[in-house]
């Protein structure tokens, strides 16, 4: 049996452990249990529940319940009944998709196959990634040391984003008017007496939800100072309006670090290995993309495939904010 293990944030891996086995045993004495009770044979004895003349199987229950987190070992049993009635009703709009031939149709299909490429590969992926080697107490203690920003120096940010729709040759003028300004509200009445339109939007990040290529610049903000960075549709101005200093030390990093560095490890096994099968392969482009193939740069990387990384994005989008909540406290140094 194959047990799915995710990471809690906030609980200790030793503990997560314990309770990953502690569940794990309890599934494994409910299956035990159904296998020896009655006389119907091996069979019957994993059936679960029975919808018409299909059966749903205890097997399908545990494996459901293999993927669910926080589960405690008090919790199986509830939890094997939710799962079993969700899986009643899963398997009626089965029987219902099949007598209307849903199951032939086209879209329908195409989805089944996509889906089952999609495991078939990942499988592949994570059959890869298990030669990958762990990362040693140096590799480890290296990464902590280069990382102030995420660890020793690690800070919480209160951060408001100013989204400006301008020309490129707007830009200069934006600026200028954004290094005159001694306030937030001041830059933004500068904008809105030249009609120039602008969206806000604030959040409060820790270092690890920000995105690692940005965490440098924005640990080296002060309080009050801001970035400002064009792109093609205009430009965004992120300001710091408040950070508070929350160290962590290499010992409470280091499981983190060593999943981090494991994952990249893995992630970048797979890439390699699909790139030598790419250089391998006989690949013929047709039609339309033969074309595209041919005028785009030999260098451009092909997607890679899905592959467990430790996220570095934010952990969720940040909330719109008004006018008035963006003028709150915000001097531009």
């Amino acid at each position: 049996m194959h047990v799915t293990r995710t990471r809690v944030h906030g609980i200790p891996p030793s503990r997560q452990a314990a309770r990953a086995a502690a569940i794990l045993t309890a599934v494994l004495a409910a299956t035990m249990l159904a296998a020896c009770g009655g006389g119907s044979g091996a069979k019957a004895s994993q059936t679960a529940a029975k919808v018409n003349k299909e059966e749903i199987t205890v097997h399908q229950i545990n494996f459901v319940l293999q993927r669910q987190p926080n589960i405690k070992p008090e919790q199986v049993d509830a939890a094997s009944r939710q799962i079993l009635e969700r899986l009643i009703d899963q398997e009626l709009a089965v029987q219902k998709a099949q007598d209307l031939k849903l199951d032939r149709d086209p879209r329908v299909v195409q989805q089944i196959e996509t889906a089952k490429r999609e495991i078939i590969a990942r499988a592949y992926a994570d059959h890869l990634g298990e030669t990958a080697a762990k990362p040693t107490d140096e590799e480890i203690k290296q990464y902590y040391n280069d990382k102030p920003a995420l660890f020793a120096e690690r800070r919480i940010y209160n951060l408001q984003e100013v989204n400006i729709e301008a020309k490129p040759d707007q830009f200069e003028a934006i600026r200028a008017k954004l290094q005159a300004a001694k306030t937030l509200p001041e830059f933004l009445d500068a904008l809105k007496a030249d009609n120039i339109r602008f969206v806000g939007s604030q959040m409060v990040r820790s270092a690890e939800q920000l995105p690692l290529n940005n965490l440098d610049a924005i640990a080296r903000l002060k309080d009050g100072q801001f970035i400002m960075n064009g792109h093609p549709n205009g430009i965004t101005v992120l300001f710091l309006a408040g950070s508070q200093r929350q160290p962590v030390a290499e010992a409470q990093a280091r499981a983190s670090i060593e999943m981090f560095l494991l994952n990249q490890r893995r992630a970048e096994l797979v890439a390699k290995d699909i790139k030598a099968m790419r250089d391998n392969a006989k690949i013929e482009y047709v039609g339309k993309f033969a074309e595209m193939a041919a005028s785009a740069p030999a260098s451009t990387p092909a997607a890679p495939l899905p592959a467990p990384v430790a996220s570095d994005s934010p952990a969720g989008a940040s909330a719109p904010a008004d006018n008035s909540a963006l003028s709150k406290g915000l001097g531009i140094k």
